[in-house]
């Protein structure tokens, strides 16, 4: 039997799930994702699930799909003895949050890393692999998310100069906790147990060699997750974490681990990227023109605020090129769903023109 309030069970999630119960169906959530099968923790235990067929064809593409955190409404089908039960979900309950990013490569399509999650940690080292621009992208994506993020330095014992560094980070990341670590110490630990009380869930997300298997590790109390040495040549790690897990907490809630990330291709709106560059949006607020660009305009108190040197140029760069990122997702979304119009259109008209036939 397993805690559904630990799980994150809450009064909104039964409100949804009503009209599933009366047909008889369970509520769970998605704990993991192998080949098509999910892991599916509920009340009555842990089931090994897959999507039934009517879900699968009403599907328009991968965000109709459970992710890991989900929660779902499943029916079990069969129990064998000594294995995990066998179940079919039939449909994903709406999502308070989700952490996404585009797909890799030139498909425009969105890719759920976590739903349902309370904070987002946002894992970086102290090491060669600190990089101010790429939280910068994270903050973004989190800030869309509807989660909370949170930033970890992790391997303080690396670092000479930890109060430097995460005033660093702090100075591009206004109002975001930011908790310098060792988990192999326990440094600092403390100070994140705060986000992992009961019913919580916590994704934990970062490039390979962050030490997100090692920071988990730290808060259960065991090695159940492999780790793995970082290359001297160039301080980044090797993957350890293949897929993505949910993982309980000995506080009282779940941690979700995930790969590290080589790619992180923006999947937000313009809100997401307004608030990881407060900073920039409030000098923007007193441009002279409401379309300002931030590029060329004259009176535009952005490029005054980068001259009177307030304002770094290196993040005014990233704002740039984040920006430029985001138009180019918006109107490849544009694209798309004017093709999938025009096709809606032919389909139809097949469908007159045979029945005229008739």
């Amino acid at each position: 039997m397993l805690d559904m309030g630990s799980l994150g069970w809450n009064a909104a999630f039964e409100r949804d799930f009503e009209r599933y119960s009366l047909e008889g169906n369970s509520a769970g959530r998605i704990a993991g994702e192998h080949l098509h099968l999910y892991r599916v923790y509920a009340e009555q235990g842990e089931f090994l699930a897959r999507v039934s067929g009517k879900m699968r064809h009403n599907a328009h593409d991968r965000r109709d799909y459970p992710a890991i955190g989900d929660w779902v409404a499943f029916n079990p089908t069969a129990r064998y003895p000594g294995a995990l039960d066998k179940a079919i979900i039939h449909a994903v309950l709406p999502r308070k949050s989700r952490f996404s990013r585009k797909v890799a490569g030139r498909t425009t399509e969105e890719q759920i890393l976590a739903a349902n999650v309370d904070t987002v940690f946002l894992m970086t080292a102290l090491n060669r692999d600190f990089n101010l621009r790429r939280i910068e992208r994270y903050l973004t994506l989190a800030w869309d998310s509807g989660a909370d993020p949170v930033i970890v330095l992790s391997k303080s014992d690396l670092c000479e100069d930890i109060e430097g560094r995460t005033a660093e980070v702090e100075r591009i990341a206004m109002g975001v906790p930011v908790h310098p670590i060792c988990s192999l110490s326990g440094h600092g630990l403390d100070a994140l147990s705060q986000y992992l009380g009961y019913g919580k869930t916590v994704v934990v997300l970062g490039s390979s060699g962050a030490g997100k298997s090692t920071l988990i590790n730290a808060f259960t109390g065991d090695d159940s997750l492999s780790t793995g040495a970082t290359r001297e040549s160039d301080d980044r790690g090797r993957h350890t974490t293949s897929s993505s897990r949910m993982i309980a907490s000995p506080a009282g809630g779940y941690i979700i681990d995930t790969p590290g990330l080589r790619e992180l291709a923006l999947w937000c709106t313009q809100e997401g990227l307004d608030r990881a560059f407060a900073d920039i949006e409030s000098y923007a607020g007193e441009c002279r023109f409401a379309d300002c660009s931030h590029r060329t305009e004259p009176g535009c108190a952005v490029l005054r605020a980068l001259d009177q040197g307030l304002l770094d140029r290196a993040r005014y760069d990233s704002y740039l090129r984040l920006q430029r990122e985001l138009a180019h997702l918006i109107q490849k979304e544009d694209r798309q769903e004017y093709l999938a119009g025009k096709r809606k259109e032919k389909q139809m008209a097949r469908m007159i023109r045979s029945l005229y036939k008739k």
